[in-house]
């Protein structure tokens, strides 16, 4: 457990959940006590939980979390057995040549390493080259460049490296793997590049999101333990603690040595590279964009900069861009963040595509979104909301409507080629993962695929998709986050 004696110095209170110590006992408990502190799973500062709903929330995600952590070992295992499989087809000329391979004894095999190795997300949707018609000065020229890189972290450093470099001629800063505090490894995958031309020079920062096949990133996507921070709100703890928060002290605004740390810590990496880049080069502005997972680490990531003032940093945020991204903080925390980002004329924008659980959860009420909501229907036509339809995910409300839009997808990706071209057909694997969507719908819906698709043919004709500087430099009145 993270409790110490050094926890007030950082936050004034929290809930922290742990399935490991979760007995069917004190499970079952939970539902008909209102003590939190009598579960040994549960360590709080709060006494007493009256609502039967919260404390259902709270069992059902501790128990997902003892499942994902029971099967971790197998998951894995399965996970890189199933990747490299696609790799080893695709490298052979696929089945049949592989076959032809085996019989000559010419069979390559995949690196895990290599540039042409692609993740399982990452064969969902095979493109790679940015769309041409959109270019800098187009509305969706940052959005559209931020998925595809979203789509990107979710592979090695080769890969990255050579499609920045060679398929969109940018510069690549670097790929990081970053350290977990609590976990006691390296967790935080993030990709740096810059995209410099005479119009304007762009430092892109982008987090990834969920791995399929990893029960931790599950788990801290499930987890609904938080901290309380004085003035700010509650925050999710799983992603603070994905972001860099240090063990034992928090978020001092340097980082405190720690000689068993094998890797550096994320926020503080980051924050320290782009301080440099920022000093060398007064016109380069920043984004910051991540999906799922991601997209939870980069709506934290400006959070922290307020927290610890950094100045230069903020000043030049051009804007935050998150695909799929689930709710990080409670109302205060929103309340917090709007603030903030008025304050500092950071554009934040929220992509929500159709029926995606991930920005469903956590449950509303518990925690709350915050930003510009950018929502697509299934047929890529984009509105801006308050927020999406169905706040929660299991809602007897959506339960019809969402099965009746997943047979539509999967019908639709029959006529998707005849439609909009062979550059958005559904390949096997995403067309599998649609049939999978029959049983649980929103799942489909989460991959990056969609949000691609939503940011290339769903493009709106407003100003609110304009970068900052570009409104300014047009003469129109920048309108304030709703409070």
């Amino acid at each position: 457990m993270e409790v110490t004696p050094g926890r007030k110095q950082f936050y004034s209170n929290y809930m922290l959940l742990n399935p490991k110590k979760a007995s069917f006992f004190d499970l079952t408990a939970l539902l008909f006590s209102k003590n939190l502190k009598k579960r040994k799973f549960i360590e709080t500062s709060i006494e007493t939980e009256d609502s039967f709903w919260y404390r259902l929330v709270i069992f059902l995600s501790t128990l997902l979390q003892k499942f994902l952590l029971s099967i971790k070992t197998p998951m894995a295992l399965a996970g890189q057995t199933f990747e490299d499989m696609l790799n080893l087809f695709t490298n052979n000329g696929g089945l049949f040549g592989l076959i032809k391979k085996v019989m000559t004894g010419k069979v390559v095999i995949p690196s895990r390493e290599a540039a042409t190795y692609v993740s399982a997300v990452g064969y969902t949707d095979l493109r790679k080259d940015l769309d041409k018609q959109i270019i800098y000065g187009n509305s969706m020229y940052y959005p559209a460049l931020a998925i595809m890189t979203c789509k990107a972290v979710y592979n090695n450093a080769a890969y990255n490296k050579s499609i920045i470099e060679n398929n969109w001629g940018m510069e690549v800063i670097g790929f990081y793997n970053y350290w977990n505090d609590y976990l006691r490894q390296p967790d935080t995958q993030v990709v740096m590049f810059r995209n410099k031309t005479s119009e304007h020079d762009t430092i892109v920062v982008s987090f990834r999101g969920t791995q399929p096949f990893s029960a931790d990133d599950w788990c801290s996507d499930a987890d609904l333990s938080w901290y309380e921070f004085p003035n700010i709100g509650k925050i999710h703890s799983g992603f603070l603690k994905a972001l860099g928060m240090q063990k034992l002290v928090g978020w001092p605004k340097f980082v405190i040595p720690d000689l068993t740390r094998k890797a550096p810590l994320a926020y503080y990496d980051i924050r320290d590279r782009l301080k440099d880049l920022l000093k060398n080069s007064p016109e380069a502005k920043v984004i910051v964009t991540g999906h799922s997972l991601g997209g939870a680490l980069a709506a934290l990531f400006p959070a922290i900069l307020f927290y610890h003032d950094e100045q230069l940093v903020l000043e030049r945020m051009e804007g935050v861009y998150t695909f799929g991204q689930p709710r990080v903080g409670d109302e205060a925390f929103a309340g917090y963040m709007e603030k903030n980002l008025n304050k500092n004329g950071i554009q934040f924008y929220r992509y929500v595509y159709c029926n995606d659980i991930v920005p469903r959860v956590p449950f509303d009420g518990m925690f709350k979104h915050f930003g510009t909501c950018v929502y697509y229907n299934s047929k890529y036509q984009a509105k801006i909301l308050e927020e999406v339809p169905y706040l929660n995910y299991f809602s007897l409300f959506g339960f019809f409507p969402m099965h009746m839009n997943a047979i539509y997808e999967v019908i639709r990706s029959f006529t998707m080629k005849a439609k909009y071209g062979a550059d958005y057909t559904d390949g096997w694997l995403m067309f599998g993962v649609r049939l999978f969507g029959l049983l649980i719908p929103g799942v489909a819906n989460h991959c990056p695929q969609d949000y691609v698709n939503s940011t290339r043919l769903g493009k709106p004709d407003d100003v609110l998709f304009l970068p900052l500087h570009t409104k300014k430099a047009l003469g129109f009145e920048v309108p304030l986050l709703a409070a």
